[in-house]
């Protein structure tokens, strides 16, 4: 993925009309980093000391869980060794960053501070670094939530990342394509082994939507991958429901061995 520095700022004519209005509204509420608030040069953006503590994933990374790898940038297709020897679920996988520093922050804010202003241009880094998979995808499938859950939180976090990468890529979306039927337990602190049977059999295809299911290819779409328990229990779904490929996209993946 490419990083891109924010604009500069170049001295314009005086607006007028709306223009005038809109460059009020800029001087009154200047743009804020997502992350931290400080004032940025740019509308939905990081300041600098926040885009430093981001870390991208860059070439070279795991073309199944973007896992980052060690060696120089290349386009031939990686695999990390836990997926060479214990294959996900689903077949390329993608991610914008590491879950550490800043991106880890904005996903907390997201997921459990009620900062839904920063799906929208979460959903678009995320597009942009998934354009190869983007471009064989039929449907965005986002990682469902329990009733319960959903009901409590009041939104699904990787339903908003989706509508994100939607906006972006024109791709259809559909959110509940996917069940989730069973109330699992918070994963945190969990293995692996425990994290798959915490997931086995709790997540299934939605029996009206499975005419968008049949012969697709999907994207799933969550927030973060830790060891894929998730991801694998929706793409397992997913290809029971008659689905040709399966690939995934996350804002961020957790930096661990499996």
């Amino acid at each position: 993925m490419v990083q891109v520095a924010p604009a500069k700022q170049v001295s314009k004519p005086a607006p007028k009309g709306k223009a005038l209005v809109a460059w009020m509204m800029r001087f009154v509420y200047p743009p804020r980093c997502l992350a931290c608030g400080e004032e940025t040069e740019t509308e939905k953006a990081l300041c600098a000391p926040c885009w430093a503590d981001t870390y991208f994933t860059t070439s070279p990374s795991c073309d199944m869980c973007s896992a980052p790898l060690p060696g120089e940038p290349t386009e031939e297709k990686l695999l990390c060794d836990a997926c060479l020897y214990y294959p996900q679920s689903w077949v390329s996988g993608r991610a914008v960053a590491v879950y550490s520093g800043t991106a880890r922050r904005i996903i907390l804010s997201l997921k459990h501070g009620d900062r839904l202003d920063i799906a929208p241009p979460l959903g678009r880094w995320m597009a942009a670094a998934a354009v190869d998979v983007l471009a064989d995808t039929d449907v965005l499938v986002p990682v469902p939530l329990h009733w319960s859950r959903l009901l409590r939180r009041k939104y699904n976090q990787s339903a908003l990342l989706a509508q994100g990468v939607q906006g972006e890529t024109g791709v259809p979306l559909i959110p509940d394509l996917l069940i989730r039927r069973r109330k699992t337990s918070m994963q945190k602190g969990m293995t692996k082994a425990e994290r798959l049977e915490n997931q086995r059999q709790a997540i299934i295809p939605n029996s009206k939507r499975l005419a968008h299911l049949r012969g697709k290819r999907v994207l799933l779409i969550d927030d973060v991958l830790t060891t894929g328990a998730t991801l694998s229990a929706c793409a397992e779904a997913c290809y029971s429901g008659g689905a040709d490929v399966v690939n995934t996209l996350v804002f961020a993946r957790v930096a661990t061995d499996r």
